[in-house]
């Protein structure tokens, strides 16, 4: 019993990243085939480097015929290659490659993260939009789209940080995009690129706007003229 087990664990594992059997089929690979680069990853795991199709065939439910045009298919599609290689003796030999594989399985990735990306970004611009005909109350003009998709592409601002500048122009009582734009303007001078660092400068601000205001009113006697200061006049 106890020898059986340790047969049994001797017969070692392979690693198979995870994204082949979710993107098998984008591959344009059936489930025999995936079957067969399973089966030519465990030889070449196990030394083998160069299965012949006699040997798959027998791990598999199909004929070495079969298996013989399935090797071929592979070949064709660019997931596996035969490498011609010579030993230290100057013999030359054969082995398979799963390398281009994993070269496509790598660029499957890149494309499904890149899709998601795109997706994802293109549900924060709807948010975007969203949030600001709700603040507004009522439907942006194609001059206030234009510039929404401005500060976007153009000035790389981050969706978050534009909702940002939104509030603040809110609890500023100002809230028109030439109000926002300053904003935006400003903080981007100041390198503010996230929204703790946009809090913190919107209060400083606040701050000093308040502090303006008592100035303007402690000397509104000698000085009616005093300007109202806001992002607008920085």
């Amino acid at each position: 019993m106890k020898s059986t087990i340790v047969s049994w664990l001797q017969e070692g594992n392979i690693t198979v990243p995870a994204i082949l059997f979710s993107e098998y089929r984008n591959l344009n690979l059936n489930e025999y085939e995936l079957v067969l680069l399973l089966n030519i990853m465990t030889f070449i795991e196990k030394g083998n480097q160069f299965p012949t199709p006699e040997e798959l065939s027998s791990r598999m439910t199909v004929s070495i015929a079969e298996c013989n045009e399935m090797l071929r298919r592979l070949i064709q599609k660019g997931c596996i290659e035969i490498i011609d290689e010579y030993s230290q003796d100057g013999i030359r030999y054969e082995r398979y490659s799963v390398i281009p594989l994993l070269e496509k399985l790598v660029e499957q990735f890149l494309m499904k993260n890149k899709r998601v990306d795109e997706a994802n970004k293109k549900s924060e611009e709807t948010d975007l939009y969203t949030c600001f005909e709700k603040e507004f109350g009522r439907p942006l003009s194609p001059f206030e789209c234009e510039s929404l998709a401005m500060w976007m592409d153009d000035d790389h601002h981050d969706p978050i940080i534009i909702k940002a500048a939104l509030r603040e122009a809110v609890m500023s009582g100002k809230l028109n995009f030439r109000y926002i734009d300053r904003i935006l303007f400003e903080w981007k001078k100041n390198g503010i690129k996230t929204i703790e660092q946009a809090k913190n400068h919107g209060r400083k601000f606040r701050n000093k706007q308040q502090q303006n205001r008592k100035t303007s009113q402690e000397d509104s006697e000698q000085s009616p003229t005093v300007p109202f200061y806001n992002w607008l006049e920085q």
